[in-house]
């Protein structure tokens, strides 16, 4: 045994980096496995949303990972003549963001892994895979060596969170099931650099053609996707050969004066959740858990949720002391809470897939005219531009108060700029501090301290309206955005989890329900907050 840590992370993409980073913030002992020996260069996933950067907010790289990312592009719609039935920019969901960022996905995990070198006491083996694993009431160890050779290595941790992929080795020798489907349509994805610009260039289209549908998509620092689906009869080796990919790219008018072609390669779809996300001291997390087709952008944001929900849940048993019946509790919750989720996600991607890839012309024929007929609908047309119909982050059953304002309970609380206590213009999550748990109380009677919260060690804040003076204790909703989000539920006091998850809540000025344990760990306190 070569040494303990806290929690060993199996794989470094998204998901694993970003518990790498969550963790090392927590103060952790980490050590992190990933088989290759630098970053994946081929960009896979092309976009995230306004969540994913409150989470990488949270480890203060909000700031660096979207300044090279594209924000409020518009999204269209095209019918097999090139005409838009469907046209709308997303909006916010109040998370302080805008709603969704295109990506380059290699220089974004570079920035992702210079943010874990911040932390003495994140052990990051790049070229190691991991080749056994065991487990006992105690501990967890796993066997690891270089993939250059060498001799095997082990160490034990408390917990293992494995985020190496759909095709996820540990789950595999933790006999895991991996149910679902996987489409029988392939798609050839083009990555290409940009060499001259075209007029739409700059916005996500969905060229929904029966013929040959397609997808085009911005990418950041001078790139563009193209995806097209595999039709019977296609060579595959034709059609991602260099010449291949321009034939397909010369369908919508792009060829060598606009791009030049990086590389196109074959992909196929699936749809497939794991039967446990947990055994023992082992979570599976990101693809190891799940993969949905790609068709919102919500496979890497889902493995970034898993990360986010579970770290601050891990830390807590580790460096808390609460009862081992409510630990449990806690840890149970992280596949009850995130599992329905990720279910509702995949199934609006599913859908959405529908409506771009429709083959059949005469479902096409109807479908066109009928969508920007529903669009001009009172009421529907809104409702859809606005993503009425996105599933977000919103717990029904988990680790949550079992009484208090249900309406708001498990939801995730807007995020406003606000003037600190120190009156300096700031976002919510950077005024609480980060990872930590937070008592708000809001409005003009928001009801008497929270005794109990205050005993437990948890930081309780008064939030006043807009045109209200800061000072200790009080925080300043400068736009009143969560002021009024609290007034038009009532609310007049809620607890907040270290995700930004509605913990507790009341209306009325009444009294909070008690917390969970005696005492609650203050994973780090806003005077202690680690700067990028």
């Amino acid at each position: 045994m070569n040494d303990h840590y806290d929690v060993t992370v199996i794989g470094y993409g998204p998901a694993g980096v970003t518990a790498a980073n969550l963790l090392g913030r927590l103060g952790l002992r980490v050590l992190v496995l990933e088989r290759d020996p630098d970053v994946y260069a081929r960009a896979r996933a092309i976009s995230t949303d306004e969540e994913v950067i409150r989470i990488w907010q949270r480890v203060g790289l909000a700031g660096k990972v979207t300044a090279d990312m594209l924000a409020g592009l518009p999204l269209t719609f095209v019918d097999a003549a090139g005409r838009t039935f469907l046209h709308f920019t997303p909006e916010s969901f109040g998370n302080g963001y805008a709603p969704q960022w295109f990506i380059y996905q290699p220089a974004l995990e570079r920035i992702l892994r210079a943010g874990v070198e911040r932390y003495p006491n994140v052990d990051v083996r790049l070229g190691h895979e991991c080749t056994g694993l065991d487990q006992d009431d105690d501990r967890a160890v796993v066997t690891f060596r270089a993939v250059s050779g060498g001799a095997d290595q082990r160490a034990s941790s408390a917990y293992v969170i494995a985020a190496d992929g759909g095709s996820s080795p540990t789950r595999s020798r933790l006999d895991v099931g991996f149910e679902g489907r996987t489409y029988e349509d392939r798609w050839v994805v083009i990555d290409t650099r940009v060499v001259r610009e075209w007029p739409e260039i700059g916005r996500l289209r969905f060229h929904c053609d029966p013929e040959r549908p397609a997808v085009d998509c911005p990418t950041p620092l001078g790139h563009h996707r193209w995806e097209f689906p595999v039709l019977p009869g296609d060579d595959e080796a034709a059609l991602t050969s260099t010449e291949g990919a321009y034939r397909l790219l010369g369908r919508h008018g792009i060829g060598r004066e606009q791009v030049e072609v990086l590389r196109a390669v074959v992909y196929s779809h699936h749809v497939r959740f794991a039967a446990r996300w947990r055994v023992g001291r082992v979570f599976l997390a990101g693809d190891a858990a799940h993969v949905m087709p790609p068709w919102i952008g919500e496979g890497m944001a889902s493995g970034v949720r898993d990360v986010e929900n579970l770290c601050w849940k891990l830390a807590t048993v580790l460096t808390g002391d609460w009862p081992a019946t409510v630990a449990e509790e806690l840890l149970g919750s992280y596949e009850s809470e995130r599992m329905p989720h990720v279910r509702a996600v995949t199934r609006a991607a599913v859908n959405v897939g529908r409506l771009i890839t429709e083959r059949r012309r005469h479902v096409t024929a109807v479908r066109d005219p009928l969508v920007r007929t529903v669009m001009r609908l009172p009421g529907v047309g809104p409702y859809l531009t606005r993503g009425g119909w996105f599933p977000v982050t919103r717990f029904t059953t988990g680790f949550l108060s079992g009484t208090g304002a249900r309406r708001v309970i498990g939801a995730h609380v807007p995020q406003p700029w606000v003037l600190g206590e120190d009156g300096i213009r700031t976002r919510l999550d950077d005024a609480l501090g980060h990872l930590g748990w937070a008592v708000l109380r809001i409005g003009p009677d928001p009801g008497p301290v929270q005794s109990s919260w205050v005993q437990a060690g948890v930081r309780v804040l008064r939030l006043r309206a807009a045109g209200s003076d800061p000072g200790p204790g009080a925080l300043v909703d400068i736009d009143n955005v969560l002021v009024d989000w609290a007034f038009e539920r009532k609310v007049t006091a809620l607890v907040l989890r270290p995700d930004a998850i509605v913990y507790a809540a009341v209306t009325g000025g009444r009294e909070l329900p008690p917390p969970p344990a005696s005492t609650i760990p203050a994973l780090i306190p806003a005077n202690k907050v680690r700067p990028a």
